[in-house]
């Protein structure tokens, strides 16, 4: 039996398949990315809730994994030359799977590359000025009397969204008629843009059909729906 006693987070999450990949988590668009990414490639793994509302992210067990108490994070039993890995911050991990699997990424050099911008594109770009936004139009900034802070994550918003726009113009997905990892991590940020920020009509969502279209696709595969509620909140 794979053993992974060595890393103290599963001490407080005991992993019931330790042969698994062990993957700590919670529903939201950095989190989904990984459990996507696990249910597309097929690789076994086990889902851990990281509750928010309890504090899991901030415990010694969970920074002992991940000292910047951020979600998602997994441990691989099987990882580089069969020992076990632990890994934090979701485009690593969504790379790291990518050549586990051998899977949603280009195996040519160039096309790998130019796979891995767009990645950096998400997590540089459109995460933080998405999850800003989402402060200004939905939580506790919306109270602010000053829109400035709010209208200038607008307009950078809807600046992202025009280059994802213009990518997909001629594009089935972001890097062509392929499916790959900056697929997996940019729709789930533009789709809490859209609903769960409620802020698509702040950006003017409809004046990017083609975003609007391939969001529709990856919103339709069958894991993409699934790995959406994984892990369940309790």
């Amino acid at each position: 039996m794979t053993e992974l006693s060595a890393f103290p987070v599963t001490a407080k999450w005991p992993a019931q398949h330790p042969d698994r990949i062990q993957l700590y988590s919670l529903p939201t668009p950095n989190g989904v990315k990984v459990s996507i990414m696990l249910e597309e490639t097929g690789l076994p793994y086990e889902p851990h809730l990281v509750s928010f509302e309890t504090g899991d992210q901030m415990s010694p067990a969970f920074l002992s994994l991940n000292p910047n108490n951020k979600i998602p994070a997994i441990i691989d039993p099987d990882g580089p030359d069969g020992k076990p890995l632990g890994l934090f911050e979701s485009g690593a991990i969504l790379l790291y799977l990518a050549d586990k699997s051998g899977q949603f990424i280009p195996q040519d050099a160039a096309g790998r590359y130019q796979t891995i911008q767009w990645v950096m594109f998400q997590m540089g770009g459109i995460g933080p000025m998405f999850g800003q936004l989402g402060f200004f139009n939905k939580f506790a900034g919306r109270d602010y009397e000053d829109k400035r802070p709010r209208d200038r994550y607008v307009a950078e918003s809807k600046r992202l969204l025009a280059v994802v726009e213009e990518r997909l113009v001629a594009r089935k997905w972001i890097m062509g008629d392929d499916y790959t990892i900056a697929d997996i991590a940019s729709f789930p940020w533009i789709r809490n843009l859209v609903g769960f920020y409620e802020a698509g009509e702040l950006v003017d969502f409809d004046s990017f059909p083609n975003v609007k279209r391939a969001l529709n696709a990856f919103v339709a595969r069958p894991a993409v729906e699934k790995g959406l509620n994984i892990p369940k909140r309790g």
